[in-house]
C-alpha cells in the first residue's frame, strides 16, 4: 500500500537530473556544516548548552514571557496574544485596517505559512508582498515553500529566468544569477518605498530586554522594517530566550547549522520603534502548549529552524519537500505534522530511514528520529498501520518463533536465486524496484557457525 509521500516522491524521482542535483546541493551545505562545527572545539558542548537552555525556557514559558512583555511594553511596543492561527490573523487585519493599510511588505517566516495568513490577508483585499528573495521567486511562480531555510532550493535558475521575463519583462533567456538578483532587487525596492506595513517573523525574543531578533543574509528585513509606519513582528511562543548571553550561544549555531557560516550577514536586534513608528509583537500559541505536555514530544520546540535536519536526510534530499503532506517538510516537518494532526499527516512518519543523522546533526539536540520511531509505534493505535507490513511483520514473527521452520526457510532460501525474474522483481517487490536484491548464499551463517566451531 503507497503512501501520499511515496507517490509524490516517485513524480520526483522521474527527474533523474532534478534528484541528483537536489540531493548533491543539499548534501553541499551539509558538508560546509561540518566544517564549521570542526572549526570550533567547543561545538558539542554548544549543542548541549543549547539544548538545555531551551529546555528551561520552554518549561518556564508562563514567567519569561510575561518577563518579555513587560519589557517589550516598556520599550514602547504593543504586545498581542494569539491563542490559534485565526487569531494571529485576525489581529494582522485589525492592525491594517486601523491604519487604513492595503500592502504589506513581509520577510520570510514560517509562522505566517504554518497560519495561513498569506491566503487570508489577500482574500480580504490586502497586497502581500514577500521580500526574501526565494519567497518572492516562489510567490510570483504561486507555490509553497520546500525548505525552510532555502525555500526555493528546488527550482532551476531557467526556470527563475522565465518566470521573471513574464513578471519582471527581464532578458530573454538570461540565467545570470546576478542579473536576476539585481532584477529582483529594482522589482522590490518599488515595494519596500510604497509599504504601508512591514511585517517580520522572529529567530528570537529576549525575555531581559524585550527585544526581536532576526536572523538574515539578504538584509530584506532591515530594508522592509525602515520605512513603514507600522511594524509588526509575529513570533511563536517557543522563540522566547532569557538573556542575551543565551541569545549568544544560538547565534553561534545557527548560521553554521543551516548554511555554513559564521554568521548571518545580517542580526538584526528590534527593541524600540522608530520615531513616529508603531511596533507590533504578536505571541502565538497555536497548539504549542499542547505539546508541551507531551512528554514524548516535548523536544520538538527546541527547534530552531535552522533546516540541517532537512540538509542531512537521505529521503528528503531524494524526494523533495513536496512530496510530504505537512507544510514544514524533512524530520521536523514529519514530528510537527504528527503533533498537529497525527491521522492527517501519519504518511510523512514513513519517509525516514532512522539512520539518525538528524538527531546527530541538530545544533539543539532534537531527538528527531527517535521521535520519528516513537510516532511509528503509534499508528496502529490510529487505524494508521499499513496493512501490508503488518501481514509481512506477523508472518516474520511466526517464522522466527520456530526454528524448525526457520531453518527449513533458509535451506530453501537458495532457490529463488535461480527463480525467473518476473517471479522476484514484480508489484509485491517494493525492494526491487531500482535495486538489486542480493543472492542468497548456498551456505547459511547457521550452517556454517555448526560446521566450524570450535568446541570449548
Amino acid at each position: 500500500m503507497s503512501t501520499k509521500h511515496s507517490l509524490a516522491a516517485a513524480r520526483f524521482l522521474e527527474n533523474k537530473e532534478n534528484e541528483i542535483w537536489h540531493d548533491n546541493t543539499l548534501w553541499m551545505v551539509r558538508a560546509k556544516r561540518d566544517i564549521m562545527s570542526r572549526s570550533l572545539p567547543e561545538w558539542e558542548q554548544l549543542r548541549e548548552l543549547a539544548s538545555q537552555i531551551k529546555l528551561y525556557s520552554n518549561s518556564h514559558l508562563d514567567t519569561l514571557l510575561e518577563e518579555f512583555e513587560k519589557n517589550a511594553l516598556a520599550n514602547g511596543a504593543i504586545v498581542h496574544w494569539a491563542k490559534d492561527a485565526k487569531e494571529h490573523n485576525e489581529i494582522v487585519y485589525q492592525i491594517m485596517q486601523e491604519h487604513h493599510a492595503h500592502n504589506l511588505v513581509k520577510s520570510k517566516s514560517m509562522l505566517t505559512e504554518e497560519c495561513g495568513m498569506n491566503e487570508f490577508l489577500i482574500e480580504k483585499g490586502i497586497d502581500v508582498v514577500e521580500s526574501d528573495l526565494g519567497e518572492r521567486i516562489l510567490q510570483l511562480m504561486h507555490l509553497p515553500p520546500s525548505h525552510i531555510v532555502l525555500p526555493a532550493i528546488h527550482i532551476k535558475r531557467e526556470q527563475i529566468s522565465e518566470m521573471m521575463e513574464r513578471e519582471m519583462g527581464t532578458e530573454k533567456g538570461n540565467v545570470d544569477p546576478t542579473y536576476l538578483t539585481h532584477a529582483a532587487r529594482r522589482s522590490l525596492r518599488e515595494n519596500f518605498l510604497h509599504a504601508e506595513v512591514a511585517m517580520t517573523g522572529a529567530n528570537f525574543a529576549v525575555a531581559s530586554t524585550g527585544e526581536i531578533v532576526v536572523c538574515t543574509n539578504e538584509g530584506n528585513a532591515d530594508m522592509a522594517t525602515s520605512f513603514p509606519k507600522v511594524y509588526i513582528a509575529t513570533m511563536g511562543m517557543e522563540k522566547i530566550v532569557p538573556n542575551l548571553e543565551s541569545l549568544g550561544v544560538f547565534t553561534r549555531l545557527l548560521a553554521r547549522s543551516g548554511t555554513g557560516q559564521p554568521i548571518t550577514a545580517y542580526t538584526s536586534h528590534y527593541r524600540r520603534p522608530t520615531e513616529g513608528q508603531e511596533f507590533h509583537i504578536i505571541i502565538v500559541d497555536n497548539g504549542r502548549s499542547d505539546i508541551l505536555a507531551n512528554k514524548d514530544h516535548i523536544r520538538s520546540l527546541n527547534c530552531i529552524r535552522c533546516g540541517e535536519c532537512m540538509n542531512t536526510c537521505p529521503v528528503y534530499r531524494r524526494s523533495g519537500g513536496y512530496s510530504y503532506t505537512y507544510f514544514i517538510p524533512g524530520p521536523i516537518g514529519i514530528n510537527l505534522g504528527m503533533l498537529r494532526d497525527p491521522k492527517k499527516y501519519s504518511d510523512n512518519v514513513s519517509a525516514c530511514s532512522l539512520c539518525l543523522s538528524c538527531s546527530n546533526v541538530c545544533p539543539v539536540k532534537v531527538d528527531l528520529g527517535e521521535q520519528i520511531y516513537r510516532w511509528r509505534q503509534e499508528l496502529d493505535k490510529l487505524g494508521k498501520a499499513n496493512k501490508e507490513k503488518k501481514t509481512m511483520s506477523n508472518g516474520m514473527k511466526y517464522l522466527m518463533e520456530r526454528p524448525a521452520l526457520f531453518n527449513a526457510a533458509l535451506k530453501f532460501a537458495p532457490i529463488a536465486n535461480h527463480l525467473p525474474r518476473f517471479m522476484v522483481y514484480n508489484s509485491v517487490n517494493a525492494w526491487g524496484k531500482g535495486r538489486e536484491i542480493p543472492s542468497f548464499a548456498k551456505e547459511s551463517f547457521n550452517e556454517m557457525w555448526k560446521k566450524n566451531k570450535v568446541k570449548q
